[in-house]
């Protein structure tokens, strides 16, 4: 039986925890100010992974419940969160999970929710939502082009030459069609960030991303080789400008 694409990341949960990257603090500022998340309120997080935006909804004393498909995601959630009374986690599948009369007031996803059919999330959303709660996704974009144009061209070919993947993430996902399926879009903000890795921490980055994970074996060795080899010819640096982007909605 073909493994579940979805579970990508629950092949490496102590490198995804070590290497995914955490967002901008001051998006989760403006969530809890916006959203009012705190005690007396109801999060639901999708996907967390390990806890890269997790945190600020668990540590507000709301009523937090993640779902997480893979299990070995789950139990590094739990060993990470499980002494927080107010945190919970099953390990299911958000697309059919039988939640019973549950309604939140908050539901979070970053960089998780393209991984689900786009109906079936908005819908799925949309029945989970209490009227007047908010469905917050994030995601991070990045580059690196501008601060080093010489090694994103070294990069590129080695790209070129040796990136063949056996794609995991194959479905398209609209962040602004949520209104098609009854939200009312609030609006989307962005927030910088920067990161910098020498070559052997960049190659661990980006061993953590799902296609990158996917690569065939026979190119595994020169593709992250070439990159290595790249980062440290230019100097064993590399530094990525990034925009830690969210797109707010609300069920009215």
């Amino acid at each position: 039986m073909e493994r579940d694409k979805r579970l990508v990341f629950d092949t490496i949960p102590e490198k995804f925890d070590k290497w995914r990257v955490k967002y901008n603090p001051a998006l989760f500022d403006y969530l809890i100010k916006t959203t009012g998340l705190g005690e007396g309120k109801s999060c639901l997080e999708i996907g967390p992974g390990t806890g890269q935006a997790s945190d600020f909804a668990i540590k507000s004393g709301c009523d937090y419940l993640a779902i997480e498909l893979g299990e070995h995601l789950a139990a590094k959630m739990k060993e990470k969160y499980s002494s927080y009374p107010n945190f919970h986690i099953v390990n299911a599948d958000f697309e059919t999970y039988d939640f019973g009369d549950k309604k939140f007031d908050f539901i979070i996803s970053a960089a998780t929710i393209q991984w689900i059919k786009e109906d079936i999330a908005y819908t799925r959303v949309f029945d989970l939502l209490k009227n007047g709660g908010y469905l917050a996704m994030c995601l991070m974009r990045s580059e690196y082009e501008s601060d080093n144009p010489a090694l994103y061209e070294d990069i590129q070919k080695v790209y070129d030459k040796y990136f063949v993947t056996n794609q995991p993430y194959d479905q398209k996902f609209d962040y602004m069609n949520g209104e098609k399926y009854g939200l009312t879009f609030i609006e989307e903000k962005s927030f910088p960030g920067r990161r910098e890795y020498n070559a052997d921490e960049h190659n661990e980055y980006i061993g953590t991303h799902s296609t990158h994970i996917a690569l065939k074996e026979e190119y595994t060795e020169p593709f992250f080789g070439g990159i290595r080899d790249a980062v440290i010819k230019h100097g064993n640096k590399i530094v990525f400008n990034d925009s830690y982007v969210v797109y707010l909605y609300r069920k009215d």
